[in-house]
Parts: C-alpha cells; sequence; structure tokens
C-alpha cells in the first residue's frame, strides 16, 4: 500500500508554561481579599492579637497558594509527558514508515522487444533508436485488418499468426533471462507476473505460456503473482521483501482490439530482494514507485517528489527521464511537474508512447527495461512517468539508480 508521509499525525502541541506574573498577581489579590475578610469578619480580640491575626489574615491564602500551584505544576508536567509520549511514538512510526518507503528492488536482468528491434541489428540497435528518438509509430496495416491505422508493429513474424508470433516473442525473453537463471539453485523459488494483453482468449494464450515454459529449460519453478503493474511491485516491496524469491515480470501488447496509437511491446524483467538475493550481482536499484491520488498536477508533482525522496536524491542528480503509457490530456500535467523542478535530467523527456505508440498494461516495464538498459551503459539515475491503466488511474513516478550511485 502507499506509504503517505503526510498522513503522519502532526507533533504534540506542547503545554505552556505557568506564568510566574499571573501566579504572583494571584497570591496579591488572595491576600487582599483575606486580609480584608479577616479585618471585616474578625472579631475584637483577634485584631488585638498582631500574630494571630496575620497567621490568619497571610497564612491561609499563601497555603491554598501553594496547594494550587503544586497541583498546576504537576498538571504542567503531566501534560509536557503526555507530549514527549506522543512525539516519541510519532518519531518511531515516522522512521518505521520511511524506512518502509526506502525500500528497493534489485534489477538483476531484463529483455526488451518492441518495433525497433530488427533480428538483423546489433543487440544495442534497439536502444540507440529509442535513445536517438526514431520513431516507429507510423500508418500502416494492423495484424486483424488492412486498413491501415497509426501504431507500431514488431519487424519479424508480420506473416504468421497470433499465436505463432506470441510464443515467438516470448520464447526471446525466457532465452535472453535463461543465461541469469542458470546461476541460481534449482530451488530458488520465481514469483511470475504475467500480463499479456492479446487478441487471443486468455485459456489459449496460457495454453502457449506454459509449453513456452516447459520447453524453456529454466529449472526454478514458478508461482503466480496477484495484482498487475507497479501497484503489484509496492505490494511486493511492503508484504515480500523479506521473501527468497525471485520476482520475474513478463509483460506483452500484441494485436490489440484497438491499435490505434498503439505498440507491440514484449519485456522481461527479473527483480531481486536487497536483502536476500546475494547470487546476481544486480545492475541497478528500482526504488518504491509513487502514484498520484488523484489526476491533478498538484498531485503529480507531490508523487514525483516523493519519489525522489525515497531514494533519496536530488532532482539534479537524475540524468534521464522517461515517459510511458500517458494518455494525452495528461501531458500538460507532466510539463507543469518538469517546469517546477526544472533540474530533472539534462536532456528532454524520452517520450516512449510518441516514438513507439501507446504499450497499454506493458508502460512501466517498458520503460523500466529501456532506462536499466541505459544504466547499463554507465548513465546515472533514471526517473519514469508511466501510466498504462485506465485513465482515470493515476500516474507513477519511480526511480531507477545505478548500483555505483548507491554504493558510494
Amino acid at each position: 500500500m502507499p506509504i503517505r508521509l503526510d498522513k503522519v499525525p502532526a507533533p504534540a502541541l506542547r503545554p505552556a508554561r505557568p506564568r510566574f506574573w499571573l501566579w504572583f498577581i494571584l497570591l496579591l489579590l488572595c491576600s487582599l481579599l483575606s486580609v480584608g475578610g479577616t479585618l471585616l469578619l474578625g472579631d475584637e480580640p483577634l485584631r488585638q492579637k498582631p500574630v494571630d491575626f496575620w497567621s490568619l489574615a497571610l497564612g491561609l491564602p499563601i497555603l491554598g497558594w501553594c496547594v494550587v500551584g503544586f497541583g498546576r505544576v504537576l498538571f504542567h508536567i503531566g501534560e509536557q509527558s503526555a507530549a514527549d509520549g506522543w512525539d516519541e511514538a510519532r518519531e518511531k512510526a515516522l522512521i518505521r514508515k520511511i524506512r518502509q518507503g526506502r525500500r528497493s528492488q534489485q534489477v538483476l536482468g531484463v529483455s526488451l522487444h518492441t518495433a525497433l528491434l530488427d533480428s538483423a541489428d546489433e543487440p544495442t540497435a534497439q536502444l540507440d533508436a529509442l535513445l536517438s528518438g526514431t520513431e516507429a509509430l507510423k500508418t500502416q496495416p494492423s495484424r486483424m485488418d488492412d486498413a491501415p491505422v497509426s501504431h507500431s508493429r514488431f519487424v519479424e513474424g508480420s506473416g504468421e499468426d497470433l499465436e505463432a508470433v506470441l510464443t515467438s516473442v516470448l520464447e526471446k525473453r525466457l532465452a535472453d533471462l535463461a543465461p541469469i537463471l542458470a546461476q541460481l539453485p534449482d530451488d530458488k523459488p520465481l514469483a511470475l507476473l504475467l500480463e499479456i494483453d492479446c487478441r487471443l482468449p486468455e485459456d489459449q494464450w496460457r495454453l502457449v505460456w506454459r509449453k513456452i515454459w516447459q520447453e524453456s529449460g529454466i529449472r526454478q519453478s514458478t508461482v503466480s503473482v496477484e495484482g498487475s503493474g507497479l501497484a503489484a511491485l509496492d505490494q511486493w516491496l511492503d508484504q515480500r521483501i523479506g521473501d527468497q524469491a525471485l520476482l520475474l515480470v513478463l509483460a506483452v501488447q500484441l494485436a490489440p482490439e484497438q491499435p490505434e496509437g498503439t505498440a507491440e511491446v514484449a519485456v522481461g524483467v527479473l527483480f531481486g530482494n536487497r536483502l536476500t538475493q546475494t547470487t546476481l550481482a544486480p545492475i541497478a536499484y528500482l526504488h518504491r514507485p509513487e502514484q498520484e491520488r488523484q489526476p491533478t498536477d498538484a498531485d503529480l508533482l507531490y508523487a514525483t517528489r516523493q519519489a525522489l525522496d525515497w531514494v533519496p536524491l536530488e532532482a539534479k542528480s537524475i540524468e534521464k527521464t522517461w515517459r510511458v503509457g500517458i494518455d494525452p490530456q495528461r501531458h500538460a500535467g507532466i510539463a507543469t511537474v518538469l517546469a517546477k523542478e526544472p533540474l530533472l535530467g539534462k536532456q528532454a523527456p524520452c517520450n516512449l508512447d510518441a516514438l513507439l505508440g501507446h504499450p497499454g498494461k506493458a508502460s512501466p516495464w517498458l520503460a523500466i527495461a529501456a532506462a536499466t538498459q541505459t544504466i547499463e551503459r554507465g548513465a546515472g539515475a533514471q526517473l519514469i512517468f508511466s501510466g498504462g491503466g485506465p485513465a482515470t488511474a493515476g500516474l507513477w513516478g519511480t526511480v531507477l539508480m545505478p548500483v555505483s550511485a548507491l554504493s558510494k
């Protein structure tokens, strides 16, 4: 669940100290009233005995004043102790929330396939094309209709059926990650988050997936993870940060029902828990993603600043900014955040939607994979703005840090 530091109760209100001048005036007033009352009500023999007179006239108000004053001091001490206890408990809760919020995941491996990937190119050509702003989004026939629409699609498999294309892209994602998994024990648990948006019926593509996994040669067994997108990762950081399992994410968008303005992408990302995974060297650290509570510019700015604070990290340390899966009506919100945080990134944001089209459910994983590959080349911290859910869902801010940056 989201860690909201702004929901931590405020410090206790400190009680005001007893005011000496007020109590001195009260003592004088009580003394005057007591002397006057003794003079008016006391008999003649009492007035002829000065010691008894003044003992009665001043002794009683002074004694009463001391008793009431002592009670006031005890009450003040009690209020101070209650405030100290509240502030101590608040400080512990705040530290606990900050520690929980600053949890992160190791990124152990990524595999990325977009329309910019050509099997004949060098492995780095796809990332080069993304970083240079090469557009794959163009008007072309979709897989299911000859009518041209603006979208991007995989270069390979254009003449194959959907099941064959899905099999091909998933096999290659697993083939990229298999050498990493081969370094782990056979009994190392794997949690699988499978996000596939395809025109094929779910029961059909799940059969395809099971066959691919059985034939992949990967020895570890998998257990499915509930949830989707960065919300599932956020939940993992809350509930399974001490788990021995690795988290394997496979996300595919292939031939969506409404292809206009979309992108075909396939992504694989392997995460490890920093507390338990010591076999593999991480490529980067993915810090807790932060989602805006409402789709407003103010909430997006808060989420961005909080995502940066989880590192902790100054905005000027962000070397590159990515945006993906963001509906056009939220473009102004991103611009507002960047205007209020002018040190975010040393270049214009890489707009993956403009280059490839909307990647749907695969949006955050696409940006994470591309940013990780950028870090592998020696780049610094990366900030990602991502959507991918319904238009009413809040955007996410996520920071990836190079391993070297956190080891300093």
